[in-house]
């Protein structure tokens, strides 16, 4: 079965700075928005930042102005370029398809598949 496969996480300090990867499927690539989740309260996942196959772009408050997020069509990629971070921001960061889901909205975890993840742990 394919899988996502993100990269990139790893430890920084506050006001760091981070940049994941995600290989997605072409299954999940070819749909209209891909997004970066962090898992949120009650099983679910908090989409934090949203990119459209137009190159819109959307976030979460709580990222607005220090996270970006990019993708590579010809490489079947996304990116999140995480800048300032917080303590806040610790957490496993997965990718996914995010149709018709608005950034900084929760999803259920059940109901579709995850890849691994990637940790970002952020310290004083």
């Amino acid at each position: 079965q394919v899988q996502l496969v993100e990269s990139g996480g790893g430890l920084v300090q506050v006001g760091g700075s981070l940049r994941l990867s995600c290989v997605v499927p072409d299954n999940i690539f070819s749909r209209n928005a891909m997004g970066w989740y962090r898992p949120a309260h009650g099983w679910q996942q908090l989409l934090v930042a949203r990119i459209t196959s137009g190159n819109n772009t959307s976030y979460a408050n709580s990222v607005k102005g220090r996270f970006t997020i990019s993708r590579d069509n010809a490489k079947n990629t996304v990116f999140l370029q995480m800048t300032a971070l917080k303590l806040e921001d610790t957490g496993r960061y997965y990718c996914n398809a995010a149709d018709r889901v608005a950034a900084g909205s929760l999803i259920p975890v059940k109901g579709r598949s995850w890849g691994q993840g990637t940790q970002v742990t952020v310290s004083s």
